[in-house]
């Protein structure tokens, strides 16, 4: 490799650890790692803002802001007040059941929507009911965090990974539906037994309390019916123009983006108060993120160890398989699954089309498991789990690194170890 590309590594490995340590917040990691790859010429301008393959990633980009502006307006309703006073009802305030319903919501939302969003809007939630049946908030919220991972990679945008891997692999959010989806549902009825195992022996029921619970009117959380209805609209309208990709012919970042402007125009919600609920950060994040790996394509960083990895699995689709599966899984549990699934994704491109391009699809569904169940090992491994960290530390329940680190390891346990044949049995 050229004096450049070394360079271009070193970069990249010094703003990883950043991002993976978070000594400094991800965002300024990644911008700053962005600035001096355009500074050694490890990228120009060009290359990082207009090229498909070594620049930003704008579908990615776009999809999650035209998403972030409809869950926005959609919180502004009550709607997610509103499931989890209706879940405390239907659990008639028993703490398992509650668990179970706010775990499926979990996991529907953020198949529909995303994690991040998702728990973002739950978790709060969560310490309210949660106050009323006077038992620790720490249990459901893990469970929530493990959920939305898992729930999340049912869907091209359930997670951020599956964004990256779909905008990358050219693959749609039916394809998504069919090999991810099935598998998905599996592992969340696993994880409801891991639940009454982890969690289920410790909860008391309060007789009390739960009347407490029951004497709620959940009808009141709905702040405005006409909106609600509006965006629940808009919404289904968007989820079916992503799965109608193959006759419509409409990217996901297109539809996304025309559902946010359809809901603002067509509603009351000011564009203020709509663009106030995106994650500009996380959006700021994914820009620099994608410029840095696009340096290592644009060098020649990722050709060479693409090669080297053909070289080693020596064309066998099945040991590439098992190895990106279990590889993914350990390493998304260590760092981020995000940055680590925007470096992997054109080494997988390269690995599908070495092995025979169509054949070699299940490649994309190994990451795509990999990384989204491996997220749920560490309390740094997705950034659902660092979101729900953060807001427990804030009400006062903070939740260390290793009281979450030892009921993620269990699930992504046993998780990816029921992927891995599932992969074999159906793809090789």
């Amino acid at each position: 490799m050229t004096l450049v590309a070394w360079a271009s590594v070193a970069v990249f490995l010094a703003a990883y650890a950043l991002i993976a340590t978070e000594k400094v917040p991800r965002m300024a990691a990644a911008l700053g790692g962005a600035g001096i790859m355009l500074v050694i010429h490890a990228t120009d301008a060009r290359a990082a803002f207009f090229s498909e393959h070594s620049g930003i990633d704008w579908n990615v980009i776009f999809l999650l802001l035209g998403m972030m502006i409809i869950v926005g307006v959609l919180k502004q309703t009550g709607l997610f007040e509103y499931l989890a006073i209706w879940a405390a009802k239907r659990a008639k305030g028993r703490p398992f059941r509650l668990m179970v319903l706010l775990v499926l919501i979990t996991a529907g939302a953020s198949a529909l929507l995303d994690n991040v969003t998702t728990v973002l809007l739950i978790a709060p939630v969560t310490f309210l009911v949660c106050e009323r049946l006077a038992v620790s908030p720490i249990p459901f919220l893990i469970a929530e965090a493990l959920a939305s991972n898992i729930g999340g990679a049912a869907t091209l945008v359930g997670d951020p990974p599956n964004i990256i891997i779909a905008s990358r692999g050219g693959l749609s959010f039916n394809d998504f539906l069919v090999h991810m989806a099935p598998m998905v549902i599996v592992l969340m009825v696993v994880f409801v037994g891991l639940c009454q195992l982890m969690w289920g022996r410790s909860f008391r029921y309060d007789p009390a309390r739960a009347a407490e619970v029951m004497a709620l009117n959940e009808k009141e959380a709905i702040a405005d019916r006409r909106l609600l209805w509006q965006s629940l609209a808009v919404l289904a309208l968007v989820l079916t123009a992503f799965v109608l990709h193959p006759v419509l012919h409409y990217s996901p970042s297109v539809v996304a983006l025309l559902g946010a402007g359809v809901l603002v125009g067509a509603t009351r919600v000011t564009a203020e108060e709509s663009l106030a609920e995106v994650e500009w950060p996380t959006l700021v994040f994914f820009a620099g993120l994608f410029v840095m790996v696009g340096a290592l394509v644009h060098t020649g960083v990722i050709e060479q160890i693409s090669s080297a990895a053909v070289e080693a699995t020596a064309g066998r689709l099945d040991v590439a398989t098992m190895g990106l599966l279990g590889g993914s899984a350990v390493l998304s549990a260590i760092v981020d699954n995000i940055p680590y699934v925007a470096t992997m994704s054109p080494i997988v491109a390269e690995l599908v089309e070495a092995n025979g391009g169509e054949p070699a699809q299940v490649l994309w569904w190994a990451l795509a498991f990999g990384a989204d169940l491996g997220g749920n090992a560490t309390a740094v491994g997705a950034a659902a789990n660092v979101v729900v960290l953060g807001i427990a530390a804030r009400n006062g329940t903070p939740i260390s690194f290793w009281e979450f680190t030892k009921y993620g390891l269990i699930v992504t346990g046993v998780t990816v170890t029921l992927v891995a044949p599932y992969l074999w049995f159906r793809y090789l």
